[in-house]
């Protein structure tokens, strides 16, 4: 089986930006939006395409297949889809551990979100001060729920 266990943040200020090792472009979008079942997402990342399902199991544990797909076909699906979601995506180390930064872009801007895998749901980790609150199983910060309702038209 393949589990995804992950902790999620809101960013309280750019400390972060001094431990960035690398910087993607993400653009993605979802073929299947019923969060109470499986979700099937398309990404593209520095031009590689994956079509990923997933579907929540606990606040911080999902399970998550991903398969790469040729490039040609990936443009194509993504570029029907209705509400993409663009941001960018950089990666960082803190405390042996690696950590994703998103910053979003369009109509998320200006949300920053960071988030970590964790091996074990009861794992315990040191957090960098540049986070804020917890956001892990909120759905609403969910790329999914971002994508249908997004950040920039929240009151």
């Amino acid at each position: 089986m393949c589990f995804e266990i992950e902790r999620r943040f809101l960013i309280k200020n750019n400390d972060w930006e001094k431990l960035i090792n690398r910087k993607s472009d993400i653009i993605q979008g979802y073929l299947s939006s019923y969060s109470e079942s499986w979700i099937v997402r398309i990404r593209s990342e520095d031009n590689f395409f994956k079509l990923t399902l997933k579907k929540h199991l606990t606040k911080s544990k999902n399970f998550e297949f991903e398969y790469e797909i040729p490039k040609k076909e990936g443009e194509m699906i993504i570029s029907e889809i209705k509400n993409p979601i663009h941001k960018e995506r950089f990666y960082l180390r803190f405390n042996e551990k690696e950590w994703i930064i998103d910053r979003f872009k369009g109509r998320n801007f200006p949300l920053e979100i960071a988030e970590v895998e964790l091996k074990r749901i009861d794992e315990q980790i040191n957090l960098p001060s540049f986070l804020s609150t917890e956001i892990t199983g909120l759905k609403k910060y969910s790329n999914l729920a971002l994508s249908m309702k997004p950040f920039g038209s929240w009151d």
